[in-house]
């Protein structure tokens, strides 16, 4: 299943940036498509049975793609997963889609904890900095945590950079004890 997911990710990341289209919105229209066939179990199930054709389907979809200003691009993408039958992975190859973009586009995902909300200038220095230490242009997401104390936590990918009081002050009972 990950093989189909990458696959078909790197292949839409590959006509997206090589046709020149918008890759945001490609992504957001992707994102909400895909948002449609999670919430809706009837849409879900007219592109899953194997006894609806494939040109029903891609009606179905085209009725989406006008009601929602979709891409050609977004359309034509979806329309391939309807005829290969593979529209059961939607969510997670537009998933996948995105940390393809975000690759090959170098951007970073970034998750920072503070203990109290950030200012712009605090937040714009914090990815600054993240942007010179991980060589990507970084995108954050922001949330409160006030068990740190003070500082920040920053997640990118797998790697932490914590410069919490509270992950300071474990690193200096740390050293004392050791």
């Amino acid at each position: 299943m990950a093989s189909v997911i990458n696959t078909y990710a790197r292949a839409f990341a590959e006509a997206v940036l090589e046709g020149h289209h918008d890759p945001a919105k490609t992504l957001r229209e992707a994102q909400a498509v895909a948002g449609l066939v999670a919430e809706s179990k009837d849409l879900r199930e007219v592109w899953e049975t194997p006894s609806i054709t494939a040109e029903q389907k891609r009606a179905v979809l085209d009725a989406i793609v006008a009601r929602e200003g979709i891409s050609k691009i977004a359309r034509n993408f979806i329309a391939v997963l309807i005829d290969h039958r593979r529209t059961k992975f939607l969510g997670p190859i537009v998933k996948q889609f995105e940390i393809e973009l975000d690759q090959r586009l170098g951007f970073a995902e970034a998750e920072i904890i503070s203990a109290h909300e950030l200012n712009q200038s605090d937040r714009q220095l914090l990815e600054s900095q993240m942007q010179e230490l991980t060589g990507k242009k970084v995108r954050a997401r922001y949330s409160r945590n006030e068990s740190i104390m003070g500082g920040a936590i920053v997640k990118v990918g797998s790697t932490i950079y914590d410069g919490s009081v509270v992950g300071q002050l474990e690193r200096i009972r740390q050293a004392i004890s050791s």
